[in-house]
C-alpha cells in the first residue's frame, strides 16, 4: 500500500482515479526507503533528469519517463518491479508500469 493513499484492507475495488479497477500490485507494496542521490545512471553518464521516481518494491531512485534517460522504466523492464512513486515532497503520484496508469 502506498502510505499517502491510506487505503485500508477491504477497501473498495476501484482505484483512487475513479472507476478503473484497483491495481492489485498495490497489495504487494511494503514501506521502502528511496535510495539517496538521484538517478545513478544519469549521474554516471553526465545526464540530468526532469523528475525522479522511486521503485515501490526496492526503493531504487531513477529518472521518470519525462526525462531523456527514462531509467525508472528501464528498471521496471529489467526487474519487473511494477510500481513507482514520485519523489517530489507532498506528491501522491504513483504509476503502475504493468497497467500503464496512475494508481
Amino acid at each position: 500500500m502506498i502510505p499517502e493513499q491510506g487505503m485500508a484492507v477491504g477497501a473498495a475495488a476501484t482505484s483512487p482515479n475513479g472507476s478503473a479497477p484497483r491495481c492489485e500490485h498495490l497489495d504487494a507494496v511494503h514501506p521502502v526507503m528511496p535510495l539517496p542521490g538521484g538517478c545513478q545512471e544519469c549521474l554516471a553518464s553526465g545526464g540530468s533528469w526532469v523528475k525522479l521516481v522511486a521503485c515501490l518494491t526496492c526503493g531504487w531512485a531513477a529518472c521518470s519517463d519525462d526525462s531523456l534517460g527514462r531509467h525508472a522504466r528501464a528498471h521496471y523492464e529489467e526487474t519487473d518491479h511494477p510500481l513507482a512513486r514520485a519523489l517530489e515532497p507532498g506528491s501522491r503520484w504513483a504509476w503502475c508500469y504493468v497497467h500503464q496508469r496512475r494508481v
